[in-house]
């Protein structure tokens, strides 16, 4: 009997390389992505060639830019792609702690826009945000965690609760900067996980219950709650504060009103000229509603469903259960971003500064992004191993 336990353990232990076996990535998802990428560049320039030249006296200034960053992304994604991903699974603790040093770093930054969430490289030359980190990690040492604890998911002292006190530090964190748009995600994050993971549905009504009364509590106690207020004031009625903190809103609105049924045209936008502020970032959904209409945004959502569908299908297809979890979280980031940003821009729920997936500006989450995307073709490849196998 021994000798058959013994046997198993030996059977069930993961068998992995430095680098993929050779199987093909899954087309199907680089395809999406591709498209998906392509289109977010193309719209990139549109939204921002006016501010490019008014502020910058270059209309290329931020498309050269996010090209360049894009190629590298691409260029990372295909040699991640080339590893084994369940190597990260021994790394999980060290980015673990890294994620949350970096978070913590950002305290000594200056701020901008009166919140710290940026690390500042060679004097400003690049920037990036931690919390893109954090979102990772988070994907990476649950994935690991579920895994190595896959018979106590359903303990809420030995299975939930560390994930808890886990997910409440990188809140804390995130809260401090503020963030609240990245602590938003990282719970749910966190959440779809734990569900896809084995834990009680009970238990995440309660934790759902809890995060209901813990989140409001947990910004006031960390001095937030002005701010919290703030944009829920201007949310609900943006036009109280017109020239102020509900002028951005209101512009998004206008512009996504004035691209009716079939859009205005692409490069045709009048909103971008200097009406819309920071049309190439988080609101640049607006200008794309504008440009394309309504009949052009909903083919775009259409195919970033398709692209988060494709993703799922390919970690509940993989028989490993680390990898499986891993894609899950990685792919719901992709999905949640796009929820809120469109949430946001259409005025649905308050201003949280949240950015367009492939579409708005910022170099180094875009290469962060795509690098992910290189472990989901991972992923991908091992299937396409097993499938011949079998």
């Amino acid at each position: 009997m021994a000798e058959k336990k013994k046997n198993k353990k030996i059977k069930n232990k993961p068998k992995y390389h430095i680098f993929s076996k050779g199987g093909s990535v899954d087309g199907t998802f680089l395809f999406l992505l591709l498209a998906i990428l392509g289109i977010g560049l193309l719209m990139l320039f549109s939204a921002s060639y006016a501010n490019a030249y008014y502020y910058h006296k270059n209309s290329f200034h931020y498309i050269l830019r996010q090209s360049i960053f894009a190629v590298g992304g691409i260029i990372a994604m295909f040699m991640v792609s080339k590893f084994d991903y369940r190597i990260l699974k021994n790394f999980s603790n060290i980015v673990l702690i890294i994620s949350i040093l970096l978070l913590i770093l950002v305290f000594t930054q200056k701020e901008l826009n009166n919140a710290k969430r940026w690390i500042f490289i060679g004097e400003d030359l690049l920037t990036f945000q931690p919390s893109e980190i954090a979102k990772l990690a988070v994907a990476i040492y649950f994935a690991k965690y579920m895994t190595d604890n896959e018979d106590k998911m359903g303990d809420f002292k030995k299975g939930v609760f560390p994930l808890l006190v886990l997910t409440g530090v990188y809140s804390i964190l995130l809260i401090l900067e503020p963030h609240l748009s990245a602590t938003i995600i990282v719970i749910c994050i966190a959440g779809i996980m734990m569900f896809i993971g084995g834990t009680k549905v009970s238990h995440l009504f309660m934790l759902g219950g809890s995060l209901a009364l813990g989140f409001p509590l947990a910004v006031f106690a960390l001095g937030k709650w002005d701010r919290l207020m703030t944009r829920v004031n201007y949310w609900l009625n943006p036009f109280s504060a017109a020239q102020d903190e509900g002028y951005q809103v209101i512009q998004s609105l206008y512009a996504i009103g004035s691209g009716g049924l079939m859009g205005v045209g692409i490069g045709d936008s009048k909103q971008k000229y200097l009406y819309l502020p920071e049309p190439q970032n988080d609101f640049i959904f607006s200008i794309i509603c504008e440009e394309i209409g309504f009949v052009g945004a909903t083919l775009l959502l259409a195919l970033f469903v398709v692209f988060v569908w494709r993703g799922f299908s390919i970690g509940l297809k993989c028989k490993d259960r680390f990898g499986s979890l891993l894609c899950i979280g990685i792919i719901s980031q992709v999905g949640i971003q796009v929820i809120f940003n469109v949430a946001v821009v259409t005025n649905t729920i308050p201003n949280t500064g949240i950015s367009l997936p492939f579409f708005s500006y910022g170099g180094t989450s875009l290469m962060m992004l795509l690098a992910q995307m290189g472990i989901i073709l991972s992923i991908s490849r091992e299937n396409n191993i097993e499938d011949k196998e079998e």
